[in-house]
C-alpha cells in the first residue's frame, strides 16, 4: 500500500498517513449510448488483448503486474509471469499458440519474452541484446516481430527481428520513434514520435513515412480490426483525455470518447484497448484513499 510523508499532530503523540489502495474496474464504452459499462466483470486489468480466434483474453493484472490468460467467460485462468517483474503489452501470435510481450524489471532495461499460451516458462526472445526492448508485435505471417525502445528517448529506433534467421534490422526512417504497431494485414505501421506530439505511418513497399496525427499528444495507439481506423488517445487537454479514431484513407480525424469524467489509472496512469466490435476499453479508477493515525512515542 503506498503511503504518503507522515505529518504530526500538534501535541506531536500522533503520526498522520494517508495509504492508497490501487484498483480498476475493466470499462467498455458504448459508443451508441455515450455510456460506459463494466467489462469481463470489471477485472482490475489493462493491456487487454482477444486472441483471434476470439476463445481467450490475456491481460496484465492492475497493480500487480502479472500477465494471465483465460477464456473469455472467465474461465481456465491462468497466471503466465509473476512479480516483482511488471509484464507489458501482451500480443498473441497469429496461430494463437503463444503470446509476446515485454517485461520491466528493478534496475533493467525493458526485455522481449515469449511464452506459450498453455502456460510453459517464458523465455527472453533476444537474450544477447542489452538495448531496451519495448512494444513487441507480430508480423501477421508470424515471420517477424517488429519492437521498440523507450518512449522519450530520442535515439531509440524500431527494429524488426526474423525469427528464422534470427537477424535484427532497423526500420528505415525510424529514429526518435517508439511505440510501433502493424496493421492487421500487414499493411501498415504506425508509431509515434519520442516527444508523443505525432502518430506517423509507414508503408514496407514504398519504404516512407508519412504524417497520420500532428497535433495533441497522442498515446496508446491502436489498429480497429478492418484497418481502416486507428484509435489513439490525446491527453493534452485539461481533466482528462480524449479517445479519436483518424481514418487512414484521408486523415479524417473523429472523437469517440470524452474521458474528462472518467477518471483513468493504470501502470502508466491511463490505456487504450479495443474490444471485437472496436469500442474503447479503458481501466477506470476505484481506488481509494484512507487516513491512518500511528501513536508515536521518542525513543
Amino acid at each position: 500500500m503506498p503511503l504518503s510523508p507522515p505529518i504530526p499532530s500538534k501535541d506531536g503523540k500522533k503520526l498522520f498517513v494517508v495509504g492508497g489502495t490501487e484498483l480498476g474496474e475493466l470499462s467498455r464504452y458504448d459508443t451508441k449510448t455515450g455510456r460506459f459499462t463494466k467489462f469481463l466483470d470489471g477485472i482490475s486489468a489493462e493491456y487487454l488483448v482477444s486472441s483471434h480466434d476470439g476463445q481467450l483474453v490475456a491481460y496484465v493484472s492492475y497493480p500487480q503486474g502479472t500477465l494471465w490468460r483465460m477464456k473469455r467467460d472467465g474461465t481456465d485462468r491462468v497466471q503466465l509471469t509473476f512479480q516483482p517483474a511488471q509484464a507489458m503489452l501482451p500480443r498473441w501470435s497469429p496461430d494463437d499458440k503463444a503470446i509476446v510481450f515485454y517485461e520491466l524489471s528493478p534496475n533493467q532495461p525493458g526485455k522481449m519474452y515469449e511464452i506459450a499460451a498453455d502456460g510453459a516458462t517464458p523465455h527472453a526472445v533476444l537474450p544477447g541484446d542489452t538495448s531496451p526492448q519495448a512494444d513487441p508485435n507480430w508480423s501477421p505471417d508470424g515471420t517477424k516481430i517488429l519492437f521498440g525502445g523507450l518512449a522519450d528517448d530520442p535515439k531509440a529506433t524500431l527494429r524488426v527481428l526474423d525469427r528464422s534467421t534470427h537477424q535484427v534490422s532497423t526500420l528505415p526512417g525510424s529514429q526518435s520513434m517508439f511505440g510501433p504497431r502493424w496493421s492487421p494485414s500487414g499493411r501498415y505501421i504506425v508509431a509515434q514520435t519520442s516527444d508523443s506530439r505525432k502518430l506517423r505511418l509507414f508503408d514496407p513497399r514504398t519504404q516512407t513515412w508519412t504524417d497520420l496525427v500532428t497535433k495533441g499528444l497522442v498515446g496508446w495507439p491502436t489498429w480497429s480490426k478492418n484497418e481502416q481506423y486507428l484509435y489513439y488517445m490525446d491527453n493534452s487537454g485539461p481533466g482528462g483525455g480524449i479517445v479519436f479514431r483518424v481514418r487512414i484513407s484521408d486523415n479524417k480525424i473523429e472523437q469517440v470518447a470524452d474521458l474528462r469524467s472518467f477518471v483513468t489509472t493504470g501502470f502508466y496512469n491511463s490505456w487504450l484497448g479495443l474490444a471485437e466490435d472496436d469500442s474503447p476499453l479503458l481501466l477506470l479508477d476505484i481506488g481509494t484513499q484512507d487516513v491512518y493515525s500511528l501513536d508515536w512515542e521518542e525513543p
